[in-house]
């Protein structure tokens, strides 16, 4: 068997490797509703604000989220964007998976 050549994708293995983290995944599920600051999610998600913003920084290198300022806060909301390629990615499985699906259900109704 000849190995798979695998070769970095940057637009696809930031945001994996950012949504691996369930603490990284808690903060994208509390501000997809609207704009946060580091204070509001840490105490949500009960981290410090040091990790807090270590963890938005990942996700911002990762094109997840984005922020804005208001006055002395920086407020941080999800880029939707930012999660095309996975998107992309996870959406190239479907056909195959439904295609054998729906051939299985067919010769099951022929039996």
């Amino acid at each position: 068997m000849v190995p798979l050549s695998v070769d970095p994708v940057p637009e696809l293995d930031r945001p994996l490797r950012a949504l691996a983290d369930p603490n990284r995944r808690a903060i994208l599920a509390l501000i997809r509703s609207g704009p946060w600051s580091v204070g509001q999610i840490a105490a949500r998600v009960g981290l410090s604000q040091q990790a807090t913003s270590h963890h938005l920084g990942v996700l911002r290198d990762a094109g997840l989220t984005s922020a804005t300022r208001d006055g002395t806060r920086h407020l941080f909301v999800v880029r939707d964007d930012g999660l095309a390629a996975v998107k992309a990615y996870l959406d190239d499985f479907w056909p195959d998976r439904l295609a054998a699906l729906k051939a299985a259900v067919e010769a099951r109704e022929v039996d």
